[in-house]
């Protein structure tokens, strides 16, 4: 088996083995673009090494250093020659990007010998030197584990004692004096000198990359990005390139199109005299890419057709990594670019627009937790002119949050913990802070620029963003920031504006944003693709009116429990449980039914006749009785009883287990009164707006709850049809309806067929099935769910995704039942999995025909039904 394959062998088909990285250099050296040479280490080679025990092979070692004299003969080169010396790059790279979360090594095989060579090959100490003193901290931060804050401290502290601002002013005898100080932190920390054997130190860097597979900031991203941890990472050797050779040369990233907005055209940051990670650890604040137009105009016009060129070859927005060597552009890395979902959304459109991509296509690129960050809530635009200036920055990634400050990724996962809302701040974030990124609101960098980590990652998670904030002072020694004269400390508030850019003091309200457009057009064309329906769990006005706009064909759950929470309304539901008598009871349920019918009137006609499935009551009356004292003495006032007694209702009706108690279907068993105004306030407002708005179509879909037998259904709808014709004989007026039922006790999914002969239709109701299944309580289940999945005894959260195996077989065996029995019945679900991006991808191969979910969860319901066609 080969290990190694040189980049002109490989293809950008071979990500698995090759990693994102290695196929895309491969892909652009068969299209000879200026690309580096050098070789991909597989995959396959890093898990073998991990399986080994983190043990290199002979063979494997073998293999590099042939790739090494294949590079030495194609460059005129020898790695460790003293005259003319090769130096090379090692670079991590996945299959799936992780912007930041592997370790890089530049110029590795310096060392005290090799640098004099490159320093008379060049004529240029300074530059020579300086590469050493970057490889000393690379290669003691990543295969060393030294902190690399150490040497930043030197550097910031030797410049400081010259007088020096930036590093562009050290000299050669400055950076030969730091490459011995650093020498020294190498000897001090780690008891052994710096490596002087370039052999040494690249089987040392590809053994470090194997192993930052495993760290737990490489972890932390897989796990929040739902990447498989037995990918494994491939390595790149690729000869060095240098933008730190003078003002002539630089290095950058940029993007084919505008990462946050979408808007065309190249956009991204570029460093003179810097090396690639200057720009992506935001080390120093770059310039705009566009300002190398007027410094190298040749350069920038042979970057502009590059760049066209790679959007085009891989049909997306290409995020392309350059340097520039006196004046000679190469490319070190190309890749679909990370954006914001509302970038997704406008580069879709307009590459669908341009003829690049299908619909189809565009639609399988957005990923649906984007539909939930298109929406970026933003500040309100009339506290904001009040809202005092703390300092401006690079907008970095849209959005708007508001929290506490802290400086430490620790911290803000502590403060996170406790429930505050976190924003951390930084001089620059790295791959150590994802912890503290992954739980807090904004981030906030003093340096770095559109591409830096925090940028990058911000953007990936969603998360507002302002990065290069260089007027605000960061001192995460005494945890806190200045700017203007203003000094903040742990825990003050701010809010951040990523949109803008701008930092604000204090807490400002915020609205949620504003990007219909965008997402109508792509739910429009993901409803061509969908093979079945999405609908909403909504009945207020308000959100009926927002899942209408996003896209729901109908409510597929209106919970009249919700009605009845009013000041007005619970008085009454509690006058009608306290009633001791049929005489006493009806009073109140009429006033009840007056009240629903007011509803049902509304959510009818906002429907405009699509489809509504409305529920019974389904908790248990104990809910709607007073917990307070005071409460409790109000509602004695006001139904002239005493305390006592309303005390002794409230102890009559208590319940061990109130989920498995007196509740849903059980209600009107025991008191079919409740049901039975129910549905006549249904009926009767589907008939009033039915005689007002002549052109609709309103078939009620009535839902009833917890059923577990045939016998409970048929001897319910016996009496709901019942109700339902008097209706119809007293108003000599005839709608349709339907009387249905949730599947959400074991039982009747594994008698569903013989239900099916007097329901309707069917919604899973999965809360409860996967509770009942379980025997789980959800009210409680977080206590200890944690705790299973860290043990490994669950792999997920059965509340949040569908236990296949269990609840999924229950609902497999209910559908195969009903289906047999009548094909033409239809079945739903409207738990919380509905709306579920993995669960709904299950409900669709068993066959159900719809899924309702919470109203924001629609368009991201809608788009994973279309992907998967």
């Amino acid at each position: 088996m080969n290990y190694v394959i040189d980049f002109s062998e490989g293809s950008k088909e071979q990500s698995d083995l090759l990693g994102g990285k290695g196929s895309n250099l491969a892909e652009m050296t068969k299209l000879k673009l200026p690309v580096p040479t050098g070789f991909t280490i597989t995959t396959e080679a890093c898990l073998d090494y991990l399986k080994q025990k983190e043990q290199m092979s002979d063979e494997l070692n073998l293999e590099i250093r042939q790739h090494i004299e294949s590079m030495e003969k194609r460059t005129k080169k020898r790695l460790g020659d003293a005259v003319d010396p090769l130096l090379v790059s090692v670079r991590s790279g996945s299959k799936f990007s992780m912007p930041g979360m592997m370790d890089t090594i530049l110029n590795l095989g310096l060392n005290d010998e090799t640098v004099l060579g490159l320093t008379q090959k060049t004529g240029d100490a300074r530059f020579a030197y300086d590469c050493y003193r970057r490889l000393l901290q690379m290669f003691g931060d990543v295969v060393c584990g030294i902190d690399k804050n150490r040497f930043e401290e030197q550097l910031d502290f030797y410049k400081s004692k010259k007088g020096y601002q930036s590093d562009i002013e050290m000299q050669a005898e400055d950076w030969q004096e730091l490459v011995a100080v650093y020498k020294n932190i190498f000897l001090e920390v780690t008891h052994q000198a710096f490596p002087q054997d370039p052999y040494e130190q690249l089987q040392l860097a590809v053994e470090a990359v194997f192993r930052s597979w495993n760290n737990r900031r490489a972890i932390t991203y897989r796990r929040l990005h739902d990447i498989s941890d037995s990918l494994g990472t491939a390595v790149n050797i690729q000869e060095m390139v240098f933008g730190n050779f003078g003002l002539d040369s630089g290095t950058g990233v940029a993007f084919t199109r505008n990462p946050a907005t979408g808007e065309k055209g190249i956009f991204g940051e570029f460093l003179l005299n810097a090396q690639g990670e200057d720009v992506v650890a935001g080390i120093r604040t770059p310039q705009p890419i566009s300002k190398l137009e007027s410094l190298m105009p040749e350069v920038y016009q042979e970057f502009l057709t590059l760049s066209h060129l790679l959007e085009r070859h891989y049909k997306d927005m290409q995020d392309i990594e350059f340097t520039i060597e006196n004046r000679q552009l190469y490319l070190l890395q190309t890749r679909n670019g990370k954006r914001t979902a509302k970038s997704a959304f406008k580069v879709c459109i307009q590459l669908v627009e341009e003829g690049i991509i299908s619909k189809a296509e565009a639609i399988q690129r957005i990923n649906p937790t984007m539909v939930t960050q298109l929406l970026h809530p933003v500040f309100e635009p009339d506290q904001l002119k009040n809202a005092e200036v703390f300092a401006t920055g690079l907008p970095a990634s849209p959005g708007a949050a508001s929290g506490k400050i802290y400086f430490t990724a620790e911290r803000a996962k502590q403060a996170s913990e406790q429930g505050e809302k976190v924003i951390l701040i930084r001089q620059e974030t790295s791959p150590e802070d994802i912890e503290g990124m992954v739980v807090s609101e904004a981030i906030v960098t003093s340096r770095g620029g559109m591409t830096s980590h925090a940028a990058v990652v911000a953007r990936g998670m969603g998360v507002c963003c302002v990065a290069g904030c260089e007027e605000i002072y960061v001192d995460e020694f005494l945890e806190q920031a200045t700017a203007g004269g203003v000094t903040l400390h742990q825990g003050d508030v701010i809010s951040v504006d990523g949109t803008t850019g701008t930092i604000y003091r204090g807490d400002i309200p915020y609205v949620e944003g504003d990007e219909w457009q965008l997402l109508e057009t792509i739910t429009d064309w993901a409803k061509e693709e969908a093979t079945i329906g999405v609908k909403a769990n909504a009945e207020t006005p308000a959100d009926i009116k927002t899942a209408l706009k996003l896209g729901a064909e109908g409510i597929g759950l209106a919970r009249t429990e919700h009605m009845f929470f009013g000041e007005e309304r619970i008085f009454e539901m509690r006058k009608m449980i306290l009633a001791e008598s049929e005489g006493a009871l009806m009073a109140p349920l009429n006033q009840l039914k007056e009240f629903q019918k007011e509803d049902f009137r509304t959510m009818f006609t906002l429907l405009n006749g699509k489809a509504c499935t409305i529920r019974l009551l389904d908790p248990p009356l104990h809910e709607f009785l007073p917990q307070t004292e005071a409460e409790i003495t109000h509602l004695a006032d006001a139904t002239q009883r005493t305390v006592g007694e309303i005390k002794h209702r409230i102890e009559e009706l208590h319940e061990q287990n109130p989920m498995l108690g007196h509740r849903g279907c059980r209600l009107a068993v025991t008191t079919p009164q409740i049901y039975e105004m129910q549905v006549a306030a249904i009926i009767e407002s589907a008939l009033e707006v039915a005689q007002k708005e002549k052109s609709l179509t309103i078939i009620p879909e009535i839902m009833i709850p917890l059923i577990g037998s045939q016998e409970e259904m048929r001897w319910l709808r016996e009496r709901l049809d019942q109700t339902i014709q008097t209706i119809f004989s007293e108003k000599n007026q005839v709608i349709s309806y339907k009387i249905g039922t949730m599947l959400e006790i074991p039982r009747a999914c594994l008698t569903a067929e013989k239900i099916a002969e007097v329901a309707d239709f069917f919604s899973f109701g999965t809360n409860d099935l996967t509770q009942l299944t379980y025997g789980f309580s959800r009210d409680d289940s977080g206590k200890f769910i944690g705790a299973y999945q860290q043990k490994q005894l669950l792999k997920e959260d059965p509340f949040q995704h569908i236990d296949e195996e269990g609840v999924g077989a229950l609902m497999r065996i209910a559908v195969d039942k009903i289906k047999h029995f009548d094909p033409s019945i239809k079945i739903g679900v409207c738990g919380e999995v509905g709306g579920d991006p993995q669960s709904i991808r299950f409900l669709k191969k068993i066959g159900v025909d719809y899924i309702s979910c919470s109203p924001y969860r629609v368009p991201a319901a809608i788009l994973t039904i279309a992907q998967e066609k």
